[in-house]
């Protein structure tokens, strides 16, 4: 075949007659199509991106809202779940409350259980829901079920505090462990649990009543026989009293007067000490005074107190004022039977000191009821002080009554030691406690005006001036024990004491030195007034003195001393005043040289035979005692 050439010839544009402005048009035309084209596919591309982006939008809100709903689904399975629970009666738990004992653990694990069931039934009762019904009788049934046997529990226990010598405090630390009992009564049967709760109240408070009234009575059975009485008062006479030979007792004149051992009561060894056993004391034929009996009855009291007003906060759940009126229904018997026999003591007492002692024996007991934070015995404290201060300030005002009228003749046989009535203040404990200033003061102006006037009674100045010492340093001892050092009452005394003290050491140099003394204090004066020579012609009176003393001061000085240490009781006093006498014997002495070393009685021939005054000195200090 021939092969068509025109076909293979190659293109001429000319032979195409287009010009060149179509050409270019053709190209810009085929360009155009192809920016079409490409904007169409943009823009169908654009339209695929909205078409995805509102089917995501699409998918999101169903995803959320099949999330809710798969939430709400739950929720009510959860709630369906806990209806259907608490609406379900277990067979374990019907069994366990029906028959084991409430002292099993599985026992109140089930009461738990049963208690929330009951509850939750009531809430569907209030809402009326119809399912409640299915499950309300069984569930009332097992409430009684469980309440009969808890009140039989219960009681049982509360009767077992009846039996003579129980120990209370072990079923009642069970009933603490079982505190849910009650608990579950009060919410579920307000009958049986006030029941239990009156009962519990009637049995405590008659066994309390019983216990301290019986251990009240047997400790009475240890108190000292006799006791202070009307005349047991600082200024009645001894001769009111019975005789010498009378049984000993507390009732001696000294002790009655001064605290001795009695105030070893309010030691914290034996003010939380064990409470006495007045059978064992009986035994060891014991004997105390009034306010170790009132420690140990108090100290009981207060002991089985707090351990009751805790148990009635825990087991019977009330707090506040309702605590307080539980505690007074269990306590209030007992604190009334303390209140009455406090009443019958006090109304004849005449013991201050035992009255005092107890009164701070309630301070500080009442402290440590506070520190415990108990504030069940605060009305009962507040009630013992209320009978105890007064009686107290009347035995106070009846001793210096006593004191202001009393006659020291007829107070018998008197010695120079001090004197039982003398004490300015009975040695009465101050810490803590505010006394009347006006009876504090009344009283230690008529103690002073008191020794005075038994000072009095004695023939001699040297015995009345013994006596005021004694009884001087001994008030002043007391005072500076319960009072500040630089108080009146205190720098009072201190000026008396020194003042007698000084004038006792003129006495007694008078005696064996009072010839020279005389002849210094003599000189003294008239060379005061330039008449010294009036005694120029002394010569003879001179040279007896000078010989005198040389021959006899070391006797005089030795019998001194003995004479005034067996005159005080006090051995510092006694020295004091022994020194005292020598200084004074010295200064009296270092006079003597210096008037005889006066031109006057220069030419005398005795002044050779004068001790030497440093001499003199050495040889007094061999006579200073060694106290």
């Amino acid at each position: 075949m021939k092969p068509d050439t025109d076909a293979m010839a190659p293109l001429n544009l000319g032979d195409l007659d287009l010009t060149t402005d179509e050409f270019i048009l053709d190209e810009v035309d085929s360009k155009s199509f192809s920016v079409i084209r490409m904007e169409g596919m943009l823009s169908g591309f654009q339209s695929d991106l909205s078409s995805i982006s509102s089917e995501i939008q699409t998918l999101q809100q169903q995803s959320v809202s099949m999330n809710m709903r798969l939430k709400n689904r739950q929720a009510v399975r959860s709630h369906l779940s806990q209806l259907v629970d608490e609406l379900v009666v277990p067979g374990a738990m019907i069994q366990v409350i029906l028959e084991s004992p409430v002292t099993e653990q599985e026992f109140l694990e089930q009461l738990h259980e049963l208690n929330n069931k009951i509850n939750f039934a009531k809430e569907l009762s209030f809402r009326e829901t119809l399912a409640c019904s299915d499950i309300q009788d069984i569930v009332d049934r097992l409430k009684i079920k469980a309440v009969t046997k808890i009140r039989e529990f219960i009681l049982q226990k509360i009767y077992s505090f009846r039996k003579p010598m129980t120990n209370y405090q072990i079923p009642q630390n069970t009933l603490l462990k079982y505190r849910f009992f009650y608990q579950f009564l009060l919410a579920n049967e307000r009958t049986v649990a006030k029941e239990i709760r009156d009962e519990y109240v009637d049995t405590m408070s008659k066994i309390y009543y019983s216990y301290f009234k019986s251990y009240s009575g047997r400790l009475l059975k240890v108190q000292y026989e006799e006791v202070a009485d009307k005349d047991d008062l600082m200024g009645v006479e001894d001769t009111a009293k019975k005789g010498f030979f009378s049984k000993p007792s507390l009732k001696s004149r000294n002790t009655i007067f001064t605290l001795g051992q009695r105030g070893a009561v309010l030691s914290p060894a034996e003010l939380e000490g064990p409470i006495l056993i007045p059978h064992t004391a009986q035994r060891g034929d014991c004997r105390y005074p009034y306010e170790t009996l009132f420690r140990s009855q108090h100290y009981a009291l207060l002991d089985n107190g707090c351990r009751e007003f805790l148990f009635l906060s825990d087991f019977f759940m009330v707090a506040g004022n309702s605590a307080l009126d539980l505690f007074n229904s269990v306590m209030g018997k007992t604190l009334s039977l303390f209140l009455k026999s406090m009443s019958t003591y006090v109304s004849d007492c005449y013991d201050s000191i035992a009255v005092f002692l107890c009164i701070h024996i309630i301070l500080r007991f009442r402290a440590i009821t506070n520190k415990r934070t108990i504030p069940a015995l605060d009305k009962y404290w507040d009630a013992v002080l209320e009978l105890l201060w007064p009686r107290f300030e009347l035995i106070l005002e009846m001793n210096i009554q006593s004191i202001r009228n009393t006659d020291p003749q007829k107070l018998g046989v008197l010695d120079t030691r001090p004197h039982y009535r003398a004490n300015p203040h009975p040695p009465w404990p101050t810490s803590g406690t505010q006394l009347n200033n006006n009876l504090k003061n009344s009283k230690t102006v008529e103690v002073e005006n008191f020794v005075l006037k038994m000072a009095a009674e004695f023939p001699s100045r040297r015995d009345q001036l013994i006596f005021l010492i004694n009884n001087y340093d001994m008030m002043l001892s007391v005072l500076m024990e319960r009072a500040a050092d630089d108080s009146k009452e205190v720098e009072g005394f201190q000026q008396l004491l020194q003042a007698r003290s000084q004038e006792f050491i003129e006495e007694i140099l008078s005696s064996p030195f009072g010839g020279m003394i005389a002849f210094v204090k003599e000189s003294e004066a008239l060379t005061e007034k330039g008449q010294l020579d009036r005694l120029k012609n002394d010569e003879a009176r001179i040279t007896q003195l000078v010989r005198g003393f040389s021959s006899t001061w070391k006797q005089s000085v030795e019998a001194l001393s003995q004479d005034v240490m067996r005159s005080f009781t006090n051995f510092k006093n006694g020295t004091g005043i022994i020194q005292g006498a020598l200084t004074q014997l010295i200064q009296y002495y270092h006079g003597f040289h210096k008037v005889l070393a006066q031109p006057t009685f220069r030419s005398l021939a005795v002044r050779s035979e004068l001790i030497n005054l440093h001499h003199l000195m050495v040889e007094v200090k061999k006579h200073k005692p060694n106290f």
